[in-house]
């Protein structure tokens, strides 16, 4: 058994796992090295891509600004969360907030001193990307619309220092991009259906807010109909392998999540949704390696 002391240890690490999202973070690094296998560097041997010591570096600093970027936003919505995740901040407040403060710029200063090793652009790249984080915490997330799509940019932000990495510039990788982004910001759009509550109390100004749920719904389904074009490209113009049928089914599933999204009038409604594309974006993940499943096998030697 363990005693109190260790107890307290071990809900303490759970607390900061939950508040940088470990579990986002994984994805996250998957995401990057699938893409680069299967996406950004087709051609290059397996081996050269996974041992790329610049590549792991770019990874890892990346991991470590969203997850101190995570942290600086639960410093800012502390109260908010309070009233929208009531018991996800009991566990994360089992951490002080001096304490993820330090932590916050130490993980900075440890992603900033990593991406040294890379080359100066990447010390630049990443430091205006630990502004933009906090700058959108601070700033610009009280904005309507333009605080959403701030968020969604810096969410894909990570994949364009990879992009850059390996200048690949072929259009299928700004479709498969623009898939992403207006999944992204489709799933901020509702964040704030599902978090009205804790807004209104905080006094942020977002768009169902000031203009009203079917203003909101509206926009989220105009974002939905727009994913589909880069959708229908990736299935009928590009070759994606057996990752089409990723798309079509998202192209299905949209369809029935527009139909839901005008029905849905509670947070447990607007949870369900959140939930929906977060499991779109994940499972799109894993697809990536449908693009050709003999890659791997072929690519080893």
């Amino acid at each position: 058994m363990l005693s109190r002391k260790n107890k307290l240890l071990l809900l303490k690490v759970l607390s900061l796992f939950s508040v940088v999202r470990g579990y986002n973070l994984l994805m996250i690094i998957l995401a990057q090295y699938l893409a680069s296998i299967y996406i950004l560097s087709p051609n290059l041997p397996l081996r050269q891509v996974v041992f790329d010591v610049n590549l792991f570096v770019i990874v890892i600093a990346s991991a470590l600004v969203i997850a101190a970027g995570y942290i600086i936003n639960n410093f800012y919505d502390a109260e908010k969360d309070l009233i929208n995740k009531p018991r996800k901040t009991m566990l994360d407040r089992l951490v002080s907030q001096r304490f993820k403060l330090s932590t916050y710029f130490i993980l900075n200063f440890l992603a900033v001193f990593a991406a040294s090793y890379v080359s100066f652009r990447a010390v630049l790249f990443f430091s205006a990307y630990i502004f933009g984080i906090w700058f959108y915490s601070h700033k610009v997330k009280k904005i309507p619309f333009f605080g959403n799509f701030v968020s969604a940019t810096l969410a894909i932000t990570p994949f364009f220092a990879i992009f850059v990495y390996y200048k690949n510039f072929e259009t299928v990788i700004f479709v498969h991009a623009m898939f992403l982004f207006l999944l992204i910001l489709a799933r901020e759009l509702i964040k704030d259906l599902e978090n009205i509550s804790g807004d209104v109390a905080q006094n942020y100004r977002t768009i169902p807010i000031i203009y009203g749920v079917n203003v909101s719904k509206f926009l989220i389904a105009i974002l939905m109909l727009l994913t589909l074009i880069p959708a229908l490209l990736l299935i009928f113009k590009f070759d994606v392998g057996y990752m089409n049928y990723y798309f079509a089914g998202c192209i299905l599933l949209f369809i029935l999540f527009l139909g839901i999204l005008f029905k849905s009038s509670t947070r447990k409604h607007f949870l369900w949704l959140h939930n929906i594309l977060k499991l779109v974006i994940v499972v799109g993940v894993f697809s990536i390696l449908l693009i050709d499943v003999d890659l791997v096998l072929n690519r080893i030697l």
